[in-house]
């Protein structure tokens, strides 16, 4: 039975919050929990967006984080396709869109992201698309299946996850892929160059045509229809369909005009947390995409944007908000499946920060394990086509010891015995 002296609310529905409203009753927390979500679906689950229900293998009930009845037997209280609109610190409340108050004692905001958009003549036709949201997807679905009916043409705007995996998707229906990006390599912001011709030849392999170094600089419409995309090259690509994948931002506009502290955009953004995820007022924390916390192991403030991050800090958040002794330092983790390409990656080692990439199996073959070192320490490892080695990297990682390059790249020496 709920015990109404204390009030816990989480502000978005997405599966941090949804982990978080499950970790609180798995605590035995007896107060009232309630779960702020804007969109109408229950709490779901993204990675499916661009892989399984994309690709049409998965059903849509399969992305629900619970079933709904979950909510009502584990008495949490769900605000459905309400945004949260205001955020009062010093009278403890939160205004929803329809004009209810909601008190806290403690509030944990969730926001996630959102895509961020093309700022270019043509983004209003409606053959324009973005994927974050189980709707996106719903609609790209059927986009894709159309295409590859039609022999159509998808533009893709942005070489990262989310662009490849929709080219993966969109050429297992048939459709005609064309991605465009400004950098160099695919996935160039997170593999450094050294991997990135992989992805390039990958795709290449399955009929993806690349255009890097230039971006759009237009889509040419009429009627409302998508004809074509431009390029500041001077190119001009047939479209039926623009997808823009150049990134997502974090949603902190309650945070803002709450006066939370921030992290500027170009440290990455995001609502300044400690490790135990609390923001600058004690009671309100932040956890998910939305969260840029001071990382105990690596010892930088990071703001991650991936399934795992969502599902361990969720959880890390809740505890923290019982007043348990929480510090949150999971090696970053993700993956991805691209046709017959499954990657895991772990650790964090963007471009300038590692002098040395170390390959041990075969690139040609697209099974090998990659690490990224700097000083012969390992900063990231990433397992393409090799399984179960996830915890053996992630110790290496953890260890922060010199490793035996010549071992780490050998095969044969098992990795749990180098860290």
């Amino acid at each position: 039975m709920v015990d109404a002296d204390q009030t816990f609310v989480i502000v978005g529905g997405g599966l941090a919050g949804a982990k978080a409203a499950e970790t609180l009753r798995a605590e035995g927390f007896t107060g009232r929990v309630i779960l702020v979500c804007d969109e109408l679906d229950h709490p779901y689950e993204r990675p499916p967006l661009s892989k399984g229900y994309l690709l049409g293998k998965e059903e849509r009930d399969s992305v629900f984080i619970h079933e709904p009845a979950w909510y009502a037997q584990a008495e949490i209280e769900l605000h459905l396709g309400q945004p949260a609109v205001h955020l009062d610190r010093e009278n403890r409340t939160v205004r929803l869109g329809d004009g209810t108050r909601l008190h806290y004692d403690r509030l944990l905001l969730a926001t996630g992201a959102e895509p961020r958009r093309l700022d270019i003549p043509g983004t209003d036709l409606a053959g324009v698309h973005h994927l974050r949201r189980l709707s996106h997807a719903e609609r790209l679905r059927g986009v894709l299946s159309s295409l590859g009916r039609d022999n159509g043409h998808l533009v893709i705007a942005g070489a990262g996850w989310i662009g490849l995996e929709v080219a993966a998707a969109a050429r297992s229906y048939g459709a005609e892929v064309t991605v465009v990006e400004p950098l160099p390599t695919p996935l160039h912001q997170v593999l450094g160059p050294e991997l990135g011709q992989l992805f390039t030849d990958l795709h290449s392999e399955h009929g993806v045509r690349f255009h890097f170094g230039v971006r759009l600089t237009e889509i040419v419409g009429q009627d409302g229809v998508v004809l074509a995309a431009r390029t500041d090259d001077g190119g001009e690509h047939p479209a039926h369909d623009v997808l823009a994948a150049i990134g997502a931002a974090p949603r902190t506009a309650l945070a803002e005009a709450a006066g939370l502290e921030l992290v500027p955009r170009a440290e990455g953004g995001g609502i300044a947390v400690d490790a135990s995820l609390r923001t600058s007022d004690p009671n309100i924390f932040a956890a998910g995409d939305v969260a840029a916390a001071r990382h105990p192991l690596l010892g930088t403030r990071l703001r991650v944007e991936h399934w795992a991050n969502a599902l361990n800090g969720g959880p890390a958040a809740a505890r923290a908000m019982l007043d348990h002794d929480v510090s949150y330092d999971r090696v970053p983790y993700f993956f991805s499946d691209q046709y017959d390409v499954g990657l895991e990656y772990s650790g964090y080692a963007p471009p300038g920060s590692y002098d040395q990439v170390l390959v041990r199996g075969d690139t040609g073959k697209r099974r090998f394990i990659a690490f990224w070192l700097k000083e012969g320490r390992v900063l990231a490892g990433m397992n393409v086509n090799v399984w179960d080695v996830v915890e053996h990297i992630q110790n290496l990682i953890r260890s922060g010891t010199v490793v035996d390059q010549e071992a780490l790249s050998d095969p044969s020496v098992p990795l749990e015995s180098l860290a």
